[in-house]
């Protein structure tokens, strides 16, 4: 009766998950940065969430198939039902992780002195890095829409 009821439950605990992109990222052939890029997903394209391994998912999309780092990825609403969930698949989310949304959790691993002694600069990411950046204006303009007020904090002496 039990292996019945495993064989029942396998397929969705395989089951692709909806998702969605939530910012404009490349879809790689492999679960690494320097990986070759397959296509580069819009934000809010719909993809069909699978594997996980480390802090990258397995992805569909109509795009191509590949990997992208999970926190670019964003599940149905916390606590909610994703849509398409039927009664089946939402008792088994909430007997797999306590709510029958989806949460998920990553860890950072530390860098020992080995690593730090091997450590070599990346101009390229330094690079990509800057890209992130944001001039006195636009920060500006942003707490402004955001309807943020200035405030003046001193810097923290040594």
């Amino acid at each position: 009766m039990r292996f019945l009821l495993l064989i029942l439950l396998f397929p969705l605990a395989c089951a692709a998950e909806p998702a969605a992109v939530i910012r404009a990222t490349e879809l790689k052939k492999q679960p690494a940065t320097d990986a070759a890029s397959v296509a580069t997903l819009s934000e809010n394209t719909p993809v069909d969430a699978g594997e996980r391994q480390g802090g990258w998912t397995r992805v569909k999309a109509r795009e191509g198939e590949g990997w992208v780092k999970m926190l670019s990825l964003r599940y149905g609403a916390p606590g909610g039902a994703k849509p398409g969930d039927t009664g089946i698949s939402q008792l088994f989310n909430v007997a797999r992780t306590g709510s029958s949304g989806t949460q998920v959790t990553t860890g950072v691993r530390g860098l020992d002195a080995d690593m730090i002694k091997a450590a070599q600069p990346n101009p390229g990411e330094l690079k990509k890095l800057e890209g992130f950046s944001s001039t006195s204006a636009s920060a500006a303009g942003f707490a402004k829409s955001g309807k943020l007020q200035a405030q003046s904090l001193e810097y923290p002496g040594p």
